[in-house]
């Protein structure tokens, strides 16, 4: 049992683990070396139900219209708009935006401005003037005297080499496809690859390589298509690290700032916001998770006295396999909360390490989807989906579906929330790590590609939900009923 001290009952500790696999060869210079010449947790509710009115309606806000088929960006869509833009060079520590890799935006409005949610903190960072710096490297006849780049010729790795799963079952028994990432790739008159390790093991943008951040954005396109202008992405150090550089984007203790979560929620989330000084308020659930009616009176009765914390202006959620429970929010439901949030001016942070281990409600036979877009198709709408404000910063994460160590993963939110979280990053981490962009490149963007990645999320989601499936029939046969009871996952992998 796990509680914290304010206006709160307990909080209640659940554990959860996570695996993953693939062999990695490096291969390092010998003498000689330089190149050849040339939580889970019961979130605090304070005085949340029972003293609350009873007969609270959803406010009535405005529609957010699906995203239909015709609307969405597609695979062949991406490869005619690389084709025209030709081969991507960005050499060390290059700059990059998200608009120069996603399609034009028009007709959508911008997001709103977000600057009374922000923390005094995130509103004084200012940038890195040294990787401001770099911006003059691509500059002919410039030496730079800025920041200290190391010459990649004494980098003591000269190549790696990969053995990746292929498709279409990605099993480890069948044949591996072999993959090497050379020094200088990238150089030469005749590049063989867009990125290197020359690139890749230097120092780089906070906001991380321009040949990951390409295939992120065109990724999000895919899946969200954001529906207002002026979104952009940035690659993360993974969910756990961008979450704490977001809480300290929004809250401050000072101003008795407090969020509001999942009654029971994902205990590191709890345990990163405490020390901020930021109360976390819990929100009744039932099997789709958040309740919108108990949240909108929760919002509509704040009383500042008896809470001791400013009326919520974040929300944090995990809408697919949530995070203790393994609840999933409806197409319906994500748009009932959005709606709310809307109604009571709250931010969104929207966490979805689980989005596309989605399995079916029961185990009754169910279509199989069969192509990259019928699965896309068949994944509940993501609220970034259906965000017109630019009031969502959504966390995707390779953790759960490709590998957790290697700390990689991105947000996607309005210019202005991603513009102060690389100012962040700039001075913290400086972005994620440089071998786990160019492993993940080299198999996500040169070998998959986005066709191929969907299929591996394909056959992943069919793997764990034949898990699933395998431990309800167990439960089924050998768990007392009187006793015990249980539910469906509809996501997850655990």
């Amino acid at each position: 049992m796990w509680r914290t001290t304010g206006a709160a009952g307990p909080l209640r500790v659940l554990a959860s683990s996570a695996s993953a696999p693939s062999p990695l060869r490096l291969r390092v210079a010998s003498p000689g070396f330089g190149r050849k010449s040339g939580f889970h947790s019961k979130a605090k509710d304070g005085y949340l139900a029972e003293a609350l009115a009873p007969t609270a309606k959803l406010p009535e806000a405005e529609p957010v219209p699906p995203v239909t088929p015709r609307q969405r960006i597609t695979i062949s869509d991406i490869l005619e708009r690389r084709a025209k833009a030709g081969r991507l060079v960005a050499p060390t520590a290059s700059g990059c935006d998200a608009d120069m890799f996603k399609a034009p935006s028009v007709g959508k409005p911008p997001a709103k401005k977000w600057d009374h949610h922000l923390s005094p903190e995130a509103l004084v960072r200012g940038p890195c003037k040294l990787k401001q710096a770099a911006k003059h490297l691509k500059t002919p006849g410039i030496i730079s005297l800025g920041g200290g780049l190391p010459c990649p010729e004494y980098f003591p790795f000269s190549s790696i080499h990969l053995d990746v799963s292929v498709p279409p079952d990605f099993t480890e028994s069948d044949p591996q496809e072999s993959l090497t990432i050379g020094k200088y790739d990238a150089s030469g008159s005749s590049p063989k690859s867009e990125y290197d390790l020359s690139i890749g093991l230097n120092y780089h943008q906070a906001h991380g390589s321009a040949q990951m951040m390409r295939f992120v954005t065109e990724h999000t396109e895919l899946i969200s298509h954001p529906p207002y202008a002026d979104w952009k992405t940035c690659l993360t150090v993974g969910s756990t690290g961008a979450l704490e550089q977001t809480l300290r984007m929004f809250g401050d203790g000072t101003r008795k700032d407090s969020i509001l979560t999942e009654e029971f929620s994902f205990s590191t989330a709890l345990e990163t916001a405490t020390p901020l000084g930021v109360k976390v308020f819990g929100v009744k659930i039932d099997e789709e998770g958040l309740i919108p009616q108990d949240m909108d009176r929760l919002l509509t009765n704040w009383d500042e006295t008896s809470s001791g914390a400013r009326k919520p202006h974040l929300l944090y959620t995990v809408p697919s396999g949530q995070n203790p429970t393994g609840a999933t929010q409806s197409e319906q439901r994500r748009r009932e909360i959005y709606n709310v949030c809307q109604k009571h001016d709250l931010f969104i942070i929207e966490d979805e390490p689980y989005y596309y281990l989605q399995m079916p409600s029961s185990r009754s036979p169910s279509p199989v989807p069969e192509t990259p877009e019928q699965f896309v198709e068949s994944l509940i709408p993501t609220i970034l989906s259906m965000d017109t404000d630019g009031r969502v910063l959504r966390m995707d994460s390779f953790s759960k579906v490709v590998v957790p160590g290697s700390r990689l993963g991105w947000i996607t939110a309005s210019a202005q929330i991603v513009e102060r979280y690389i100012r962040h990053a700039e001075v913290a981490n400086q972005g994620p790590s440089g071998f786990s962009q160019v492993i993940l490149h080299k198999l996500l963007d040169e070998t998959w590609g986005h066709d191929g990645y969907l299929r591996w999320l394909m056959n992943l989601r069919g793997e764990y939900t034949k898990r699933r499936d395998t431990l309800l029939a167990a439960c089924e046969k050998y768990l007392p009923k009187e006793v015990v009871s249980w539910g469906v996952p509809k996501a997850g992998m655990f």
